[in-house]
Parts: structure tokens; sequence; C-alpha cells
């Protein structure tokens, strides 16, 4: 009798035990991950689109007198396109969060690597914005313009401004090694198309020759990551498509 209780009384969990306790302790499904991570791309692109357009117009390259007069003039804007790009910063935190869980199936451990490189980019890139704050105000700031000549205010707030896109090369480096690992674990997942990977490293290469290149030369225009961003635009549209109706992996 005794030993029939200990032969039917197992000293380890069974594999359909393991899977109901997956099931159990997964807090977020991948279709809730899927859909977070598309309409955080989606927001973010309507966003960072527009507020990239409005600061390019306010922006002349190669003449700071006028970069300057439209920031003084359009004060209040500048300072909504700076935490418009704030805000966008805080959505690529929580879409990292939303690729992870998403990912977490196809490794771990990789996933976590991708997701701290899309974090780590997000917080180079919010830094990088304490440059616009110091140019509108050197600009503005009653102190700084008693103390220094109208010529030595913008030419002081034009490399504010030029250490702001330098710092936005820099995250975008990491930025693109983020791409480069999240296109691996698509590709690998099994459960999103393999295309989808390679076109979203693909992606990643244009980032990261346009961001080295901007950082090894100030006269460096080729934009190449404006061809090579059609990955990031279908994972997006395929999350928000096929994503509400993704099925669980099966557990390991």
């Amino acid at each position: 009798m005794d030993g029939q209780v200990l032969r039917s009384s197992p000293t380890r969990p069974t594999r359909e035990g393991q899977r109901r306790a997956a099931r159990t302790t997964a807090d977020v499904s991948l279709r809730t991950a899927a859909v977070v991570a598309g309409l955080g791309l989606l927001v973010m692109a309507i966003l960072a689109g527009t507020v990239t357009a409005v600061f390019g117009s306010l922006i002349v390259a190669g003449d700071a007198a006028q970069t300057a007069r439209n920031i003084v003039e359009n004060e209040l804007l500048f300072r909504s396109i700076i935490c418009g790009f704030l805000i966008v910063a805080i959505l690529d935190v929580v879409v990292a969060w939303a690729l992870y869980v998403l990912l977490r199936p196809a490794g771990r451990s990789i996933a976590l690597l991708s997701a701290w490189f899309r974090v780590v980019y997000a917080a180079v890139f919010a830094a990088a914005l304490g440059n616009l704050f110091v140019a509108v105000r050197l600009l503005s700031d009653a102190d700084s313009l008693k103390a220094f000549g109208a010529g030595q205010l913008d030419a002081q707030a034009m490399m504010s401004v030029n250490a702001f896109n330098d710092g936005w090369d820099l995250a975008l480096v990491i930025f693109g090694l983020h791409l480069l690992v999240l296109g691996y674990l698509i590709f690998k997942s099994g459960y999103i198309p393999r295309v989808l990977g390679i076109l979203v490293m693909i992606a990643s290469f244009g980032y990261l020759i346009d961001s080295f290149g901007g950082l090894l030369s100030t006269s460096y225009n080729i934009n190449l990551a404006q061809f090579t961003f059609i990955g990031e635009v279908l994972l997006m549209v395929w999350l928000l498509w096929k994503g509400v109706r993704l099925k669980e992996p099966p557990a390991a």
C-alpha cells in the first residue's frame, strides 16, 4: 500500500502541470503584447513624424541667426516639440516592454537584451533633449540676454541644437543594435513571419550606417534609413492586423 502511494505521488511536476503553471503565471498574453507594441509603434510614428517635421522647419542649417530667431518667435512651439520628443522616448520604453513579452518565448535572454537596447536608446535620446532646453533658455533667459551679445547667443544656441543632433545620432546607433537583435528574434520565433525579421535587420543597418556617418562627418547627408525602414512599418502593420489573433506557442 505504501509502495503504491509512493509510486503514485510524483516527485516532479508533469509536463501538463508545467504547461498549466506557465499559463497561470503568464501575466500578459502574446496577443496583448502584440497589440500594445503595435499601437505604441503607430502612435510613435505619427507623433515622431509630426514633431520631427516641425523641428526641421525651425532649424536652418548653417544659419545660427535665423535659427535663433525662429526659436524666439516660436518659443511655445519649440518647447512643445521637446515635450513631443519626450513622449516618444517614453513610448519607446513601453514598446520595449511589449516586444520583450511578445518575443520572450523565442529566447528570454536575447529578448531581454533587445529590450534593454531600446530602453538605453530612449534614455540617451531623452538626455540629448536637455540640449534643446539649453538652446531655448539661452535665447529667452533675462540673465543670458544681459551677459552675452546677440551673435554669441545665436552661436551658443546653434551649438546646443547641434549637440542634440549628435546625441540623437549616438542614440540611433543603439537603436540600430536593438533592431538587429529584434530582427533575429523575429526570424527564429516561428510564430511571426521570417521575412519580417529579415526586413527589420535590414532596417537596422540603415540606422547604423546613417548614425555612424553623422558622427564621423558633419557633411554626411545620405539617408539610407528612409529606404530601409519598411521593415518597421510592416512589423507594425502585422502586429495590429495579425497580432490580435496570435496564439500562444506550445510550452517548452
